[in-house]
């Protein structure tokens, strides 16, 4: 029986990450992946093959650029699912070979498998063959699967979970997505844009609220001006599938009405991937939504077996994941680089138009009753705005305090949101100010003018003369 300083199940963000560090410093590593290609969710169902559908449907539909130069782009032929899939293939394909490359740069030991727990330190690995293994210590980065209520008929093909969707033959005309976070709304502004007549159904209307709601505000209005019906405070009861193919799927709603489409995507949660683990046999408990708890250096309740990653819950980020996975390590061999993950995490949701958030948001600055100012800056009053075609929805809002003119939260929604964001991360990790920001120079013209004019924006109504950012 192989024996190791560390094991690491799962592939992931989190597990990859945590296992070249590992490794880095010279101990010897295995790691388990369950499927045949590398990567977890983060290369091969979630976070990279969702981001790349929705610039091929930019750049498929022609969105971005309809009408700003005076002639729409001329497609030789309609756009094929083989179309709208070749550039998310590829980036599956070459990504997932990176993950493996990437271990085996760091001599890590891998084993292709599913893992279980014999006892506290050993591993058994089922697969084509059986394999034990022992490690001294074990660190839980399994990832996490679509939840499936039993009232929902699952059958990918017509009726989707978010891992499913990505394998689509060919494209609906319409489709209803069941919840509206992040998941689910990245994908009704995909297919929307794509064409397809989109329902996004939510059991409530409390939706993206670590989100500031102004932004979600203009978020919806967005999704409105695109077509997307919004049916809020509605719940899926069933959904018959009919006969013909060529027939809508009828879908009954919790409010009595019923709706018709093409196809269906459930995107109402994750659950944490440990049945297969047989955690019982160690006491380490698990939530009704299947995540381990842990302690702010990742431990379980037995102290040398840790969790990181979606495996965790909340965030859920391949971003927070990778860290949490250094941090783990770093906690394991003393290691003293990174001892935490960051305290201003940026959020990303790559919807069209892109949101991102960092630091609190105006409805948390009310609740905990700061004297707290804004600042708003409007990409349709910039230039680079203008030259990318920017909608009147696109927009950046510092929150500041007004005593000292701190910077403590800022929110995008807009084009490129998600790489703008880092400069905001900076100012609050730094305590910057808004007079600090009026005096930085940016490239002109680009988009990272908008700090400085909803800087300028924040001191102008607290000189009191109000001026329409």
């Amino acid at each position: 029986m192989e024996k190791y300083d560390l094991i690491v199940i799962g592939s992931g963000p989190a597990g990859e990450k945590a296992a070249v560090k590992a490794a880095y410093f010279g101990h010897r590593v295995a790691l388990i992946e369950k499927e045949n290609l590398c990567g977890g969710a983060g290369v091969n169902t979630g976070t990279l093959p969702s981001k790349t559908l929705k610039e091929t449907s930019l750049y498929l539909s022609g969105k971005s650029d309809k009408g700003l130069y005076g002639i729409d782009r001329n497609v030789n032929k309609e756009a094929s699912i083989t179309d709208f899939m070749y550039r998310k293939n590829w980036i599956v394909q070459t990504e997932a070979q990176e993950v493996y490359d990437n271990l085996k740069r760091h001599k890590v030991s891998l084993y292709f498998g599913t893992a279980s727990f014999e006892d506290f330190h050993k591993i058994r690995i089922s697969g084509k063959t059986e394999t034990l293994i022992e490690g001294k210590y074990i660190i839980i980065a399994s990832g996490s699967y679509p939840f499936h209520p039993p009232h929902i008929p699952f059958d990918h093909q017509r009726v989707h979970d978010s891992d499913t969707i990505l394998n689509i033959t060919r494209f609906p005309h319409s489709i209803a997505v069941m919840g509206a976070g992040v998941i689910g709304c990245e994908y009704a502004t995909i297919f929307s844009t794509m064409g397809a007549k989109v329902y996004l159904l939510n059991r409530s209307d409390k939706i993206l609220t670590f989100i500031d709601k102004q932004i979600v505000d203009s978020f919806f209005r967005s999704m409105r001006n695109d077509g997307i019906e919004l049916l809020f405070n509605k719940d899926t009861l069933s959904i018959t599938t009919p006969k013909n193919a060529s027939d809508l799927l009828d879908i009954k709603l919790s409010t009595g009405e019923s709706i018709q489409a093409d196809m269906f995507l459930f995107a109402a949660g994750r659950n944490g991937n440990v049945r297969e683990l047989k955690l019982e046999k160690l006491g380490i408990k698990v939530t009704n939504r299947e995540t381990i708890e842990v302690n702010k250096n990742y431990q379980t309740s037995v102290p040398h077996i840790y969790a990181v990653g979606d495996v965790i819950g909340f965030p859920a980020l391949a971003s927070t994941s990778m860290d949490q996975g250094r941090v783990a390590v770093s906690h394991i061999y003393h290691t003293h680089d990174i001892e935490e993950i960051a305290r201003i995490i940026p959020y990303g949701i790559y919807t069209i138009p892109e949101i991102s958030t960092a630091g609190i948001n105006e409805e948390e600055a009310k609740k905990e009753k700061l004297n707290y100012g804004i600042g708003i800056a409007r990409y349709l009053d910039l230039p680079r705005g203008k030259i990318l075609g920017a909608n009147e929805e696109g927009k950046l809002k510092l929150i500041f305090t007004k005593e000292d003119l701190v910077i403590k939260g800022v929110h995008i929604i807009g084009n490129l949101a998600t790489e703008l964001i880092h400069e905001g991360v900076s100012l609050i990790q730094h305590q910057r100010t808004l007079n600090y920001v009026i005096g930085k120079v940016y490239n002109y013209p680009t988009l990272h003018d908008l700090y400085k004019y909803a800087a300028y924006d924040g001191l102008s109504l607290l000189a009191g003369h109000k001026v329409k950012p």
